[in-house]
Protein backbone atom coordinates (compact mmCIF):
# COMPACT_ATOMS: atom_id res chain seq x y z
CA UNK A 1 0.00 0.00 0.00
CA UNK A 2 2.87 2.61 0.86
CA UNK A 3 4.73 1.54 -2.39
CA UNK A 4 1.50 2.36 -4.33
CA UNK A 5 1.25 5.58 -2.61
CA UNK A 6 4.42 6.19 -2.92
CA UNK A 7 3.99 5.95 -6.75
CA UNK A 8 0.85 8.03 -6.62
CA UNK A 9 3.04 10.98 -5.54
CA UNK A 10 5.64 10.45 -7.66
CA UNK A 11 3.23 10.77 -10.57
CA UNK A 12 1.30 13.59 -9.24
CA UNK A 13 4.31 15.34 -8.73
CA UNK A 14 5.72 14.88 -12.19
CA UNK A 15 1.74 15.62 -13.98
CA UNK A 16 2.51 19.39 -11.71
CA UNK A 17 5.63 19.85 -12.79
CA UNK A 18 4.47 19.13 -16.39
CA UNK A 19 1.83 21.30 -15.72
CA UNK A 20 4.06 24.20 -14.48
CA UNK A 21 6.74 23.48 -17.46
CA UNK A 22 3.62 23.83 -20.32
CA UNK A 23 2.53 26.56 -18.42
CA UNK A 24 5.76 28.63 -19.21
CA UNK A 25 6.34 27.58 -22.66
CA UNK A 26 5.19 29.99 -25.08
CA UNK A 27 5.57 27.94 -28.50
CA UNK A 28 5.31 29.96 -32.16
CA UNK A 29 5.50 28.78 -35.71
CA UNK A 30 7.58 30.03 -38.13
CA UNK A 31 7.18 28.99 -42.11
CA UNK A 32 11.09 28.16 -42.86
CA UNK A 33 10.62 27.40 -46.64
CA UNK A 34 8.55 30.68 -47.31
CA UNK A 35 11.02 32.81 -45.42
CA UNK A 36 14.06 31.31 -46.89
CA UNK A 37 12.32 31.47 -50.39
CA UNK A 38 11.28 35.30 -49.91
CA UNK A 39 14.33 36.72 -48.17
CA UNK A 40 16.21 39.07 -50.79
CA UNK A 41 19.65 37.39 -49.58
CA UNK A 42 18.26 34.08 -50.93
CA UNK A 43 16.89 35.68 -54.33
CA UNK A 44 20.55 37.13 -54.30
CA UNK A 45 22.62 34.03 -53.59
CA UNK A 46 20.91 31.36 -56.29
CA UNK A 47 21.41 34.72 -58.97
CA UNK A 48 25.07 34.19 -57.79
CA UNK A 49 24.98 30.82 -58.66
CA UNK A 50 23.54 31.30 -61.56
CA UNK A 51 26.30 33.38 -63.35
CA UNK A 52 28.88 30.90 -61.36
CA UNK A 53 27.16 28.01 -63.33
CA UNK A 54 27.04 29.52 -66.80
CA UNK A 55 30.77 30.68 -66.48
CA UNK A 56 31.41 27.31 -65.96
CA UNK A 57 29.42 25.94 -68.69
CA UNK A 58 30.65 28.51 -70.76
CA UNK A 59 34.17 27.07 -70.34
CA UNK A 60 33.08 23.30 -70.87
CA UNK A 61 31.96 24.70 -73.78
CA UNK A 62 34.57 26.27 -75.31
CA UNK A 63 36.73 22.23 -74.53
CA UNK A 64 33.90 20.70 -75.71
CA UNK A 65 34.51 23.20 -79.15
CA UNK A 66 37.98 22.38 -79.03
CA UNK A 67 37.86 18.40 -78.46
CA UNK A 68 35.49 18.59 -82.06
CA UNK A 69 37.72 20.61 -83.88
CA UNK A 70 40.56 18.42 -82.67
CA UNK A 71 38.74 15.12 -83.64
CA UNK A 72 37.91 16.88 -87.20
CA UNK A 73 41.94 17.52 -87.74
CA UNK A 74 42.31 14.02 -86.56
CA UNK A 75 39.80 12.42 -89.35
CA UNK A 76 41.55 14.58 -92.06
CA UNK A 77 44.93 13.44 -90.46
CA UNK A 78 43.42 9.42 -90.64
CA UNK A 79 42.41 9.59 -93.79
CA UNK A 80 45.62 11.35 -95.19
CA UNK A 81 47.56 8.43 -93.44
CA UNK A 82 46.07 5.94 -95.74
CA UNK A 83 46.67 8.04 -99.05
CA UNK A 84 47.87 5.37 -101.56
CA UNK A 85 49.29 8.42 -103.46
CA UNK A 86 52.24 9.20 -100.96
CA UNK A 87 55.22 7.37 -100.75
CA UNK A 88 55.22 4.94 -97.39
CA UNK A 89 57.29 6.49 -95.48
CA UNK A 90 54.69 10.15 -95.94
CA UNK A 91 52.20 7.50 -94.65
CA UNK A 92 54.35 6.23 -91.52
CA UNK A 93 54.55 9.92 -90.93
CA UNK A 94 51.07 10.88 -91.51
CA UNK A 95 50.30 7.81 -89.03
CA UNK A 96 52.61 9.02 -86.38
CA UNK A 97 51.07 12.25 -86.41
CA UNK A 98 47.57 11.16 -85.97
CA UNK A 99 48.25 8.87 -83.46
CA UNK A 100 49.67 12.06 -81.83
CA UNK A 101 46.45 13.78 -82.31
CA UNK A 102 44.49 10.78 -80.71
CA UNK A 103 46.64 10.77 -77.93
CA UNK A 104 46.08 14.32 -77.30
CA UNK A 105 42.33 13.86 -78.03
CA UNK A 106 42.45 11.15 -74.97
CA UNK A 107 43.79 13.35 -72.63
CA UNK A 108 41.21 16.53 -73.45
CA UNK A 109 38.38 13.96 -73.15
CA UNK A 110 39.64 13.02 -69.53
CA UNK A 111 40.26 16.79 -69.23
CA UNK A 112 36.77 17.16 -69.83
CA UNK A 113 35.19 14.94 -67.60
CA UNK A 114 37.12 16.43 -64.52
CA UNK A 115 36.48 19.62 -65.67
CA UNK A 116 32.49 18.22 -65.21
CA UNK A 117 33.26 16.38 -62.15
CA UNK A 118 34.82 19.03 -60.25
CA UNK A 119 32.10 21.68 -61.41
CA UNK A 120 29.31 19.46 -60.07
CA UNK A 121 30.91 19.66 -56.69
CA UNK A 122 32.22 23.64 -56.98
CA UNK A 123 28.39 24.30 -57.50
CA UNK A 124 26.99 22.14 -55.25
CA UNK A 125 29.52 22.78 -52.31
CA UNK A 126 28.68 26.41 -53.00
CA UNK A 127 24.85 25.97 -52.66
CA UNK A 128 24.90 24.00 -50.04
CA UNK A 129 27.19 26.54 -47.79
CA UNK A 130 25.18 29.70 -49.31
CA UNK A 131 21.85 27.79 -47.54
CA UNK A 132 23.69 27.08 -44.14
CA UNK A 133 24.83 31.23 -43.97
CA UNK A 134 21.30 31.90 -44.72
CA UNK A 135 19.61 29.40 -42.88
CA UNK A 136 21.85 31.25 -40.13
CA UNK A 137 20.74 34.46 -40.43
CA UNK A 138 17.05 33.53 -40.47
CA UNK A 139 18.17 31.86 -37.01
CA UNK A 140 19.16 35.07 -35.82
CA UNK A 141 16.36 37.04 -36.81
CA UNK A 142 13.89 34.24 -35.80
CA UNK A 143 15.27 34.18 -31.78
CA UNK A 144 15.48 38.12 -32.34
CA UNK A 145 12.00 37.91 -32.49
CA UNK A 146 10.94 35.37 -29.90
CA UNK A 147 12.91 36.76 -27.42
CA UNK A 148 11.04 40.00 -28.02
CA UNK A 149 8.07 38.37 -28.10
CA UNK A 150 8.75 36.33 -24.81
CA UNK A 151 8.12 32.88 -27.11
CA UNK A 152 10.28 29.90 -25.62
CA UNK A 153 10.18 27.39 -28.23
CA UNK A 154 9.63 28.28 -31.95
CA UNK A 155 8.85 25.38 -34.67
CA UNK A 156 9.07 25.03 -38.62
CA UNK A 157 5.27 24.43 -39.42
CA UNK A 158 5.81 22.95 -42.57
CA UNK A 159 8.60 20.37 -40.88
CA UNK A 160 8.53 17.37 -42.70
CA UNK A 161 10.02 14.01 -41.74
CA UNK A 162 11.99 10.91 -42.50
CA UNK A 163 8.91 9.50 -43.94
CA UNK A 164 8.10 12.56 -45.67
CA UNK A 165 5.07 13.28 -43.88
CA UNK A 166 3.96 16.44 -42.01
CA UNK A 167 5.32 16.59 -38.71
CA UNK A 168 3.05 18.52 -37.43
CA UNK A 169 -0.95 18.01 -38.89
CA UNK A 170 -2.25 21.14 -37.38
CA UNK A 171 -0.82 24.96 -36.01
CA UNK A 172 -2.77 28.10 -35.32
CA UNK A 173 -1.53 31.11 -36.85
CA UNK A 174 -2.10 32.72 -33.64
CA UNK A 175 1.69 32.71 -33.30
CA UNK A 176 3.21 32.55 -36.40
CA UNK A 177 5.95 35.02 -36.57
CA UNK A 178 6.48 34.00 -40.34
CA UNK A 179 5.70 37.62 -41.72
CA UNK A 180 7.29 39.76 -39.17
CA UNK A 181 10.30 37.45 -39.14
CA UNK A 182 10.14 37.96 -42.91
CA UNK A 183 9.65 41.70 -42.77
CA UNK A 184 12.72 42.33 -40.35
CA UNK A 185 15.14 40.18 -43.08
CA UNK A 186 14.46 42.26 -45.61
CA UNK A 187 14.63 45.73 -44.51
CA UNK A 188 18.22 45.27 -45.43
CA UNK A 189 17.28 44.74 -49.17
CA UNK A 190 18.66 46.90 -51.38
CA UNK A 191 16.20 49.09 -53.40
CA UNK A 192 16.47 47.22 -56.83
CA UNK A 193 15.91 43.93 -55.03
CA UNK A 194 12.48 45.56 -53.28
CA UNK A 195 11.62 46.74 -56.60
CA UNK A 196 12.15 43.06 -57.50
CA UNK A 197 9.90 41.61 -54.17
CA UNK A 198 7.08 44.15 -55.45
CA UNK A 199 6.88 42.86 -59.27
CA UNK A 200 6.68 39.10 -58.17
Amino acid sequence: MKTSLKITLVLLAAGCLALSASAQTRLATVDLGKVFDNYWKTKQAEAALKDRGADLEKEHKGMVEDFKKGNEEYQKLLASANDQAVSTEERDKRKKNAETKLKELKDLQETIAQYERQARVTLDEQRVRMRKNLIEEIKVAVSSKAKASGYTLVLDKDAISAANNPVFLYTSNDSDITDTVLEQLNLTAPKEASGLEKKN
